[in-house]
């Protein structure tokens, strides 16, 4: 009884942490550069993908498929120890390379993280934004502290590349929480420009009643930010679907209502109305 209510109090609360768990293990390990100065750390992840995660099985027999590394010229299954890298020069034509070529050509950000500058955080734009590691103090902690403590009282990041397995990134050193965190970004080339799009240029102005409606529902709407009120409703859904199957329940599939399509303006006046009744 003592070991249920221990497991029921251990599920609340990982129920209740609105934050995912520290890793153990860092993904690299190297220093932070300015000048001469070297700021040891290691980087750990600090972002997860959680959602629903699905098995692909044989239906038959309901065991778990295998993915194979095949030979598509010998049409037979190979071992690990026969794969190589390799780099497609034109329609089925490769190079390959050996792991000892690559890791003679990786860059100085494989191991040292050179500020080139310091910038404002803010005037980075967030479409450029990858993702979010944590970085801990690695042998010195009271270089840690002094980069932390100085970025914290100027507001600054620091601009520089690290290179994260087989790619070379920009990347922003900055504060978060009381630590040294580090923002992977995407390069100019990989984001697109929507004027880019040629509907985007094709787009007419609204009328003046139907942008006073709309100006008034983001009014009513408008609010403070809070990341813990967003949930994955599918995910929960599917967890629920998971436990009715386990219990050998029947599942009944209901179709989605389907949303009645109404004119801009009467969908604007009625969504207004909406708001007010809410209140």
């Amino acid at each position: 009884m003592e070991q249920k209510n221990q497991q029921a109090s251990m599920e609340q609360s990982q129920t209740e942490k609105t934050s995912a768990p520290a890793p153990r293990r860092s993904i690299w390990s190297g220093s932070i550069t300015i000048g001469l100065v070297n700021v040891p750390v290691k980087l750990y992840s600090m972002i997860y993908n959680k959602g629903v995660t699905f098995h692909f099985l044989h239906k038959p027999d309901g065991q778990p498929v295998k993915y194979v590394k095949m030979c598509t010229k010998e049409n037979k299954i190979i071992p690990w120890n026969e794969v190589v890298r390799g780099y497609e020069v034109s329609k089925n034509e490769y190079i390959t390379f050996e792991k000892k070529e690559l890791d003679a050509i990786k860059p100085e950000s494989d191991k040292r993280f050179r500020i080139s500058k310091f910038v404002d955080y803010f005037s980075v734009d967030p479409v450029y934004f990858d993702r979010t590691y944590a970085l801990l103090p690695d042998k010195s902690k009271e270089a840690y502290g002094l980069m932390l403590r100085a970025l914290e009282r100027t507001n600054k990041a620091g601009a520089g590349r690290i290179t994260l397995r087989t790619k070379e990134y920009p990347a922003l050193l900055h504060t978060y929480k009381g630590a040294l965190v580090l923002t992977t970004l995407r390069y100019a080339y990989d984001v697109v420009d929507p004027r880019d799009f040629e509907l985007i240029g094709q787009l007419e102005d609204p009328q003046k009643a139907e942008l006073d409606l709309a100006v008034k529902i983001i009014s009513d709407l408008s609010g403070d930010f809070d990341i813990t009120e967003f949930k994955d409703s599918y995910m929960e859904r599917v967890q629920e679907l998971v436990n009715q199957k386990v219990k050998g329940e029947t599942i009944t599939v209901e179709k989605q209502p389907e949303v009645e399509a109404k004119g801009l303006m009467v969908a604007l006046r009625e969504t207004l109305k909406q708001l007010e009744q809410q209140k």
